[in-house]
């Protein structure tokens, strides 16, 4: 299957294009997982340390984990991980298609959600968006009931091309690159088709972790969610432990603290600036609109003598 859009043919000579991506590190990583586990499960490293190791087998998601919560990181882990050598299934197929169609799918599709999002912000939805297709392949796997294992980073790509369909709906992809179709269109075979796979049960695809990323895609781009909190939590812990002090009954009180003052409030005009700033004005949820509002209401009674 092949892709097009209009977009990606056109010179870009931003700072965008000329600095290290999200997406390029995303994929530079699984390429480079994935060759490590050809080293070290091949017959040189063998000789050469006496030894065999299959990051597959150490990395993989495994449907038992609600009775192995201490693997928690695997919800992360196997996202990073395609079809490989393993020693616990020596007799498994593996071929580089795997890697090769996530990876360009990412490629075509990510570069223009991350454009939107910004470089911390696409690799923490994509991050976070491997974690939910994982729990959702977990789930609907009974808790553990049938022993499977999950590896690729299908959850997470379906996540890209899902928030990818919300932003830009009327872009064109070219199937099999012959027949051009606006990308929705495109969403919606593979959305049949995980439905059905996930119904029928058969094969050893993780329809189930494809339709939660796609989910999760959806959901983020619909409801304009932002995920650097989920970064930003302990470096803030950190922050108010460096400012505590301690403060006796006589003690003036701060000039930089004033009554009326709202750090909260301040800290979230912050972020919403600076998401002006990447996505534009346009992109602001009514709740953001409200509270850039209430702050410049906030600013005015302050000014006034």
């Amino acid at each position: 299957m092949g892709f097009q859009d209009r977009g990606y043919s056109s010179d870009r000579r931003s700072a965008y294009a000329s600095e290290w991506t999200a997406v390029n590190a995303i994929i530079a990583l699984n390429i480079a997982i994935w060759l490590a586990n050809f080293i070290l499960t091949g017959d040189l490293f063998r000789e050469l340390f006496s030894l065999r190791v299959s990051l597959n087998d150490l990395l993989c998601l495994r449907s038992d984990l609600p009775t192995h919560p201490q693997h928690f990181w695997s919800l992360l882990s196997y996202g990073f991980l395609h079809d490989g050598p393993s020693l616990e299934q020596p007799n498994n197929q593996y071929s580089p298609m795997h890697l090769l169609f996530n990876m360009l799918t990412l490629w075509f599709f990510g570069r223009e959600l991350e454009a939107v999002t910004g470089r911390g912000e696409f690799f923490r939805f994509y991050c976070a968006a491997v974690v939910f297709a994982g729990l959702a392949w977990v789930v609907g796997e009974g808790f553990g009931g049938q022993g499977g294992r999950l590896v690729g980073a299908s959850g997470g790509v379906m996540a890209v091309l899902a928030a990818f369909i919300w932003y830009f709906p009327k872009q064109t992809v070219l199937v099999y690159g012959v027949l051009p179709v606006p990308v929705w269109a495109l969403g919606i075979l593979y959305l049949v088709s995980d439905v059905r796979g996930a119904a029928e049960g058969s094969g050893n695809v993780a329809h189930l972790a494809h339709l939660g990323g796609a989910v999760f895609g959806l959901m983020y781009a619909w409801r304009g969610w932002q995920l650097d909190g989920l970064t930003s939590v302990p470096a803030g812990w950190l922050a108010r432990r460096r400012r505590m002090r301690i403060v006796r009954p006589d003690d003036e009180r701060p000039l930089s603290v004033r009554p009326g003052d709202d750090p909260r409030l301040d800290e979230e005009v912050d972020r919403i600036l600076a998401k002006i700033s990447r996505t534009g004005e346009g992109s602001l949820t009514t709740a953001e609109r409200d509270t850039l509002t209430r702050a410049s209401r906030r600013l005015k009674e302050r000014s006034r003598p």
